[in-house]
């Protein structure tokens, strides 16, 4: 076997060699041409998006190809299966985790993760959507192409599919101890704790609920992630059987993107397709039998702690609108849906957010054509349950104000500028931004490259609108004379999550005390075997692989120059940018109180929500989405290069524009920063209640990001700040003052921040554009910066001095999952074990800690983590079934790596999972921003990089045993847990628990 790997490793590389030598073919193929057992069916040049469209199909088989020709060296791969489903136990989720459990040709376990640390991709992951799943990945390599390429098709139509790995990723019945027949028999498996996670977002429960009330007998009623009361009815049998029935390619799509040739695709997966003949896929019901009259459904979900009790109500109206077959009429009610909801000047956002009935959009607000029947919803979260009728009301009240008045040619104008900006922008994912973009349709029998070329749409759209009546005749017919429309509401219950749990309970019980003796010992059994096969060493041979020496040696460099104007810094990156200039400025900030600080990111969000004394929100976001591409104010924190407890906070502004409008966008900015209006109260209790809702929403999805920020927070000032303006505390924070009537203490508190931030004297600019735009933004930019004072108010804190402490945090919310960190001080950026630590933190999250917190205990995610900028070492676990059980396993890790010998190979591989990020292609706006937001030259990113290639078995033991078991034997960490409710965690034993109802956190 060893020497037919070699083999096949060095056909990898000549095949990748031919490639990469090769010139784009695509130019030379023709409707109609043969090649390797496909046929051309369309070629078609999209000058709008730089690139060229080939659709071909496979003549055997019937398996549909999309390329897309351009000059990108991020070149991209997918292959999709449209998995619609007749019920809710998540079959295709389940099959999309196992079929990456290991192949005829990589019988490995879970070779999906390990090539992760075998290779330079700047992307790889699977989705499962309601009706199609897709495996796409993408890379700069053509050797990893090649290698990923194989992989993939491999897992897709070999995959092993073993009762095992069914078990470990779909559901089980296994005891908590799974060797231990005593301890209790529970659910476990990855996709089922995921989806408990997932149906703990409110966000996602309500959008889901609502899709499947809204198509009712079609395959949107059923949940295709799953539902985890029905994916415990799910067989082993039925998920052959599904993947036996829908992955062939008769029922696949094949989607490649950028600069490798076209011939080399189609001969790869030509070889993959020769065996197979052309089948019928199954058949699901996908369209809607329209209604007769409308309906009301009600859900219920969790109370949230965090949200003013009496405003937790949910609503939408959903229409059902056109065939999503319709590309134009798509395209339409895209337009229609940006043009009633869209920014300050909206009709929508006027009547339903701005007066306060809610406090934002819900989460299913929108056009939605990721359905065969396309729908248009318009609903709130935060309403009062006296207003659920008055928000119907207003609803429809605006739509017939529209239908007669129409929309102003300006808000037209604006978002056809959008458009316009948008096909311009140079982005670094572009090829998966085109996937993401087409599947849904594509999956539903649309011409994807009828999906592409947008100024066809935009010239139908300029004459239909010549014509009179375009928008108001499709409110008419699918928003105000519509039969087929849903009131969805949801309500907050006290006890659903009890319920959940009672619920759960109740299930187990039912199929435990329907076991027989047998099943029991079986159950026992495999959970040993389970175990077993967890923790054997693998042959990894099989598997192809880059090597270090293809880790290129030096950093791409940024050619950067750097002037001054008005005795403020100016940083320049001249570039091609497709006509737009991109702008950013940091305004670094005087000793602020932890008080004050709370109120920065409201204060960077006033900027662009309140308007200013002479103008509206609304007036002034029209002229935002008119001349720019989007205007932003934040919060920045920066760990110093050198120095872990030394850090610059600031107040960024950015933006991007079409160098037509350059003077436009500067004088944007200056109207906000001199006359913001932050006495508008009514707007400034919308902005607030807004924010607060955004944020309590977010906990469900970042869980992990926000336990690991508050355990950061306790050990470097840097991270301390960061807490403050973006973590639990910001959460509580904005919540509190979401329930505050009297906000003149506010209105102080911005006025007096605006006092001190955004001055000559503590600016810094950087700036992105074609060489013929540097003299026009030279004169704006003059412009804007003298327009600013030279100094701001003296400090108003006196310095202190930050000393690291050591604490357990307990975050108690209506989670039936948790989320959990635990986080250690490592070094700066410029210190030479920061490179050490990284390549540690890769090492035992590879190698251990997904196997442990994953695998075997089902949560969805978890490892290990070494911020580099922000020197601190973390562990870390994302929709987690278990409290105080993983944080013995990261206690157990460090002892793990104490005894485990590295090869040269996992070195190496952990050294390619970091430059995967490290060499990810970027934006066209953020080349340069390394050094201008944290001071890091390319020569110190070179130095970094020799390091990272230097790191040795003997620097891994090193580092283990100086920082981890240092750390953890004296104490020296900190420790936070989001989630539900346990009597494991109580002040008795050291806990720190939070209570939503306290002054501050």
């Amino acid at each position: 076997m060893s020497v037919q790997l070699l083999c096949t490793s060095r056909a990898f590389r000549k095949a990748a060699l031919q490639l990469k030598n090769a010139k784009s073919y695509t130019t030379k193929v023709t409707p109609g041409q043969q090649l390797h057992g496909y046929r051309v069916q369309q070629v078609r040049s999209v000058p709008e998006l730089e690139l060229t469209a080939v659709a071909l199909q496979h003549e055997a088989t019937g398996a549909q190809h999309l390329h897309i020709d351009r000059d990108d060296v991020n070149n991209v791969f997918a292959v999709g299966f449209g998995t619609p489903v007749k019920d809710s136990t998540g079959v295709p989720h389940i099959l999309e985790h196992t079929t990456l459990c290991g192949s005829q040709q990589y019988p490995v376990r879970d070779p999906f993760f390990k090539m992760l640390n075998r290779s330079l991709a700047t992307f790889m992951n699977a989705f499962t959507a309601a009706d199609y799943t897709i495996y796409p990945f993408a890379t700069t390599n053509p050797v990893d192409y090649a290698n990923l390429r194989s992989v993939y098709m491999d897992a897709v139509f070999h995959p092993r599919l073993e009762k095992l790995d069914f078990k470990q990723e779909g559901w089980r019945l296994e005891h908590e101890v799974p060797t231990d027949a005593s301890t209790p028999i529970q659910f476990k498996g990855v996709v089922y704790n995921e989806m408990k996670g997932q149906t703990s977002d409110a966000n996602y429960l309500y959008y889901s609920q609502a899709q499947q009330a809204m198509f009712p007998g079609t395959t949107y009623e059923h949940l295709s992630g799953g539902d985890p009361p029905a994916i415990t009815n799910l067989s082993y049998e039925q998920l052959l059987e599904f993947h036996q029935s829908h992955y062939h390619p008769s029922n696949a799509r094949f989607y490649t993107y950028g600069n490798f040739p076209l011939e080399d695709h189609l001969s790869a997966i030509g070889k993959e397709l020769q065996n197979y003949a052309a089948v019928k896929p199954p058949h699901v019901n996908k369209i809607v039998q329209p209604w007769t009259g409308p309906r009301t459904v009600t859900g219920m979900c969790a109370l949230d702690p965090l949200s003013p009790p009496d405003r937790q109500t949910k609503l939408s109206l959903s229409f059902l609108a056109n065939d999503s077959n319709d590309v134009f009429e798509n395209f339409s009610m895209k337009l229609l849906s940006y043009l009633l909801l869209d920014g300050h000047a909206s009709p929508m956002y006027k009547a339903l957010i701005d007066t306060n009935l809610g406090s934002e959009f819900s989460a299913n607000t929108g056009y939605d054509n990721s359905t065969r029947s396309a729908c248009l919803s318009i609903g709130l979260q935060g309403v009062k349950e006296d207003d659920v009728q008055l928000v119907q009301e207003r609803i429809r009240s605006v739509l017939k104000q529209v239908k007669q008045e129409g929309f102003d040619a300006k808000r037209i104008e604006a978002a056809i500028h959008q458009m316009e900006l948008g096909q311009k922008h140079k982005t670094a994912d572009f090829g998966l931004t085109i996937m993401h973009g087409i599947s849904s349709d594509w999956f539903n029998g649309v011409d994807p490259i009828d999906l592409l070329e947008i100024n066809k749409n935009i010239d139908r759209l300029k004459h239909e609108l010549s014509q009179g009546n375009f928008f108001e005749s499709r409110i008419e017919k699918y928003l105000l004379n519509n039969p087929h429309t849903l009131t969805f509401i949801m309500r907050p219950d006290a006890q659903y999550s009890s319920n959940l749990v009672s619920e759960e309970n109740a299930r187990l019980a039912k199929k435990v005390s329907a076991l027989t003796e047998a099943d029991r010992k079986e159950i026992l059994e495999k959970g040993k075997e389970l175990l077993s096969n967890q923790d054997k060493t693998e042959d990894l041979s099989c598997l192809p692989t880059l090597h270090l020496e293809d880790i290129s040696k030096t950093v791409k460099r940024t050619a950067l120059d750097h002037t001054g104007l008005c005795n403020t810094p100016i940083q320049w990156r001249t570039t091609a940018t497709n006509g737009i200039t991109y702008f950013r400025a940091i305004s670094t900030l005087p000793q602020l109180s932890d008080d004050l600080k709370l109120y920065l990111p409201l204060f960077c969000d006033a900027l662009l929500s309140l308007g200013t004394k002479s103008q509206s929100m609304a007036e002034i976001d029209e002229e935002i989405r008119l001349y720019t591409g989007g205007l932003r104010a934040s919060t920045t924190v920066s760990t110093n290069h050198s120095d872990i407890d030394h850090m610059e906070e600031g107040v960024a502004l950015t933006g991007n524009c079409l160098d037509r409008n350059i003077d436009k966008m500067y004088d944007i900015f200056m109207k906000l920063v001199h006359d913001t209006n932050f006495d508008d109260v009514e707007k400034l209790k919308t902005l607030i209640v807004g924010n607060a809702s955004g944020l309590v929403n977010s906990i469900a999805d970042s869980g992990h990001v926000f336990a690991r920020t508050y355990a950061s927070s306790m050990l470097t000032p840097a991270m301390q700040n960061a807490e403050i303006l973006s973590g639990m505390s910001q959460v509580a924070f904005m919540s509190q003052l979401a329930a505050t009537e009297d906000l003149s203490n506010v209105v102080a508190k911005l006025k007096e921040i605006s006092s001190l931030v955004l001055k000559q004297g503590s600016l810094r600019v950087a700036v992105t554009c074609g060489e013929d735009a540097i003299s026009t933004n030279e004169k704006s930019l003059i412009k804007f910066i003298s327009s600013l004072p030279e100094q701001g108010k003296a400090s108003v804190s006196e310095s202190k001095v930050f000393v690291p402490q050591f604490r357990k945090t307990f975050f108690p919310l209506p989670f039936s999952v948790n989320f959990s960190a635990k986080v250690l001080r490592g070094v700066p950026y410029t210190h030479p074990d920061g490179a050490k630590l990284q390549v540690l933190s890769s090492l035992m999250t590879t190698h251990y800690l997904h196997r442990e917190i994953r695998e075997k205990n089902g949560a969805y995610g978890g490892g290990a983590r070494y911020a580099g900028l922000g020197g601190l070492f973390s562990f870390y676990s994302y929709r987690d079934p278990r409290t105080l059980e993983t944080l013995d396993t990261y206690s157990s890790s460090v002892d793990w790596v104490q005894k485990r010998q590295f090869t040269d190979q996992e070195i190496t591989e952990a050294k390619l999972s970091i430059f995967q990020s490290v060499d990810a292609p970027q934006n066209v706006s953020e080349e340069g921003m390394f050094q201008f937001v944290h001071g890091i030259s390319d020569e110190m990113r070179q130095w970094r990089r020799e390091e990272l290639l230097q790191v040795t078995q003997k620097d891994i033991k090193e580092m283990a045993e100086r920082y981890l078991v240092g750390s953890v034997s004296r104490n020296e960490y900190s420790t936070t847990i989001l989630g539900e409710v346990t009597d494991k965690i109580s002040a008795e034993n050291g806990w720190d628990i939070k209570q939503w109802g306290s002054p501050s956190l």
